[in-house]
């Protein structure tokens, strides 16, 4: 009910402000019309959206991962196929996309909703079951403010991203754009693993299973590394063609290319940073999981685009990502390893 209403309450602040906003992130005059038409739509889907997350995190706590996947997967088709169709066929362009976007987005919402209708849950929803209680509202923010705090810097960056890229014309936020959504498919994967990773990491913590909750750190981390590895050698190899898919201006390829392969070499140190973040947060080391969430997209994302911006130009923003991920990884190791050092034995 809580995710419901700020969803509301923030869609309301935003379409309030809209234009406003979307400057703020980085729209040029250009985009902003678009920008404005895709974003209305999915603000209208928002409470759909954010509480289709809170089921799915649910449903992957219960162990029951398949259901989660099952409405995330119905949403995501739906969309694809969606899109094409709105966007050609009827004629609809941008309004077309954001129509498709929020009526996936709501019928994957009641495919989720019908797994805790049906029964196939041990978390039953009720009205009566709404009764404020402070302890566990504050234990809630508690352990979610280091993925609240990771989301949000995410945001700001991308704003700072596009706002820096404006000052090169469209066509760098353009190239940035694309590069932005093709690294997050492959990191997406990784994202996914971690999630799997994190009730495992908090059962056995629980029940002072600590030596399992470091060799599932462990697989959790070969696997996520031989996932974005390979996604980083195709995409470095296959990044002219991967983002020509999207646009073949050749600003935006020129743009576009070296960013997306600076990005794959750094793809390999990702994994270290996302995996650590989650036993941290799993294990309710919330003081430790809200700062390593800092790193990566805030810490050091921000300086690092603005130093570089300032003294290489365009080049501070294709590497900026990169620089960031090395950075990350240069501190979450010492820092996952101290933590590890002091777990105690099984059963103490």
């Amino acid at each position: 009910m809580t995710a419901f209403i700020l969803s509301i309450v923030i869609g309301g602040i935003c379409l309030a402000f809209l234009n406003p906003f979307l400057r703020l992130l980085g729209s040029t005059e250009t985009i902003l019309p678009y920008a404005a038409i895709y974003v209305k739509c999915i603000i209208a889907a928002a409470p759909f959206t954010v509480c289709g997350f809170v089921m799915n995190n649910i449903l992957r706590f219960e162990g029951k991962a398949n259901y989660a996947m099952i409405g995330l997967v119905s949403g995501a088709l739906l969309n694809m196929i969606g899109d094409p169709i709105l966007i050609f066929y009827f004629g609809l362009g941008i309004y077309g996309a954001g129509l498709s976007t929020a009526f996936s987005q709501i019928v994957s919402f009641f495919i989720l909703l019908s797994f805790f209708v049906r029964g196939k849950t041990s978390v039953k929803l009720k009205f009566a079951h709404i009764k404020p209680d402070l302890n566990k509202f504050k234990d809630i923010v508690t352990i979610g403010f280091p993925s609240m705090s990771r989301q949000g810097l995410q945001s700001i960056s991308t704003m700072l991203l596009n706002n820096y890229a404006a000052v090169y014309g469209d066509a760098a936020v353009a190239a940035m754009s694309i590069v932005s959504r093709i690294v997050f498919l492959a990191f997406a994967v990784g994202l996914g693993v971690g999630q799997g990773y994190q009730p495992v990491s908090g059962y056995n913590y629980g029940a002072k299973k600590y030596s399992r909750v470091k060799q599932a750190f462990r697989f959790t981390l070969i696997l996520s590394e031989g996932i974005l590895g390979f996604c980083a050698v195709i995409c470095f190899f296959a990044a002219p063609y991967a983002v020509s898919i999207f646009r073949k201006d050749p600003e935006v390829l020129d743009i576009g290319v070296l960013a997306l392969r600076l990005q794959c070499v750094s793809m390999l140190f990702q994994p270290l940073g996302v995996v650590s973040n989650m036993t941290f947060q799993s294990t309710g080391k919330a003081f430790l999981a809200f700062v390593s969430s800092l790193f990566r997209n805030g810490l050091f994302f921000i300086p690092t685009i603005i130093i570089g911006t300032h003294f290489f130009g365009i080049l501070g923003i294709q590497s900026a990502q990169a620089v960031s991920d090395i950075l990350t990884f240069a501190v979450m190791l010492p820092l996952i390893m101290y933590y590890f050092k002091n777990l105690p034995a099984d059963g103490k």
